[in-house]
């Protein structure tokens, strides 16, 4: 006999449920893995911001004795840093978003019989790709902060011989 929203019988409709579970928590655990990386983003770009106010704050000071050219490169350094990380920010948030409106559409698919496959699919496929981006831009930024780190290094041994 069918009950609210076309389901069956109570106990088919929990192993029903409890199968929806089951089979929404691999994309669950992914946008708990998303949010660690998160993390490490957002703890990137307030190190590359302290960085940069510290930078500003001694490039305001009329008496200070570095290079200007060197700090307005670094500052230039750290802006393109910023950038990267931000990209990087958006795109895997976005990816976490689609995760979650593929569970969400997990769910609506079954409560209300609707054949979301293709729907969910796609989520999911742009998910990987802008999680996919993500670690891309990421990637650019750690290369641009070695980077900058061997010139300083060679810079200064320059400056010590």
């Amino acid at each position: 006999m069918n009950g609210v929203f076309g389901f069956v019988s109570a106990p088919t409709q929990a192993v029903d449920i409890a199968h929806l579970i089951q089979v929404a928590l691999t994309p669950i655990f992914l946008i708990s893995a998303i949010g660690v990386t998160l993390n490490v983003l957002t703890s990137r770009l307030a190190r590359i911001v302290d960085r940069a106010r510290v930078i500003e704050d001694v490039l305001r000071q009329a008496d200070h004795k570095r290079d200007e050219r060197e700090l307005h490169g670094t500052l230039g350094v750290l802006a393109r840093r910023a950038a990267y990380i931000n990209a990087a920010i958006t795109l895997i948030t976005v990816s976490a978003l689609f995760i979650a409106l593929v569970v969400v559409m997990l769910f609506v698919n079954a409560f209300l019989r609707w054949d979301l496959s293709a729907f969910i699919a796609l989520m999911f496929i742009l998910s990987m790709l802008s999680l996919a981006a993500a670690l891309s831009t990421f990637l650019i930024e750690v290369r641009i902060a070695t980077n900058s780190l061997r010139i300083g290094i060679e810079e200064a041994s320059r400056h010590s011989d």
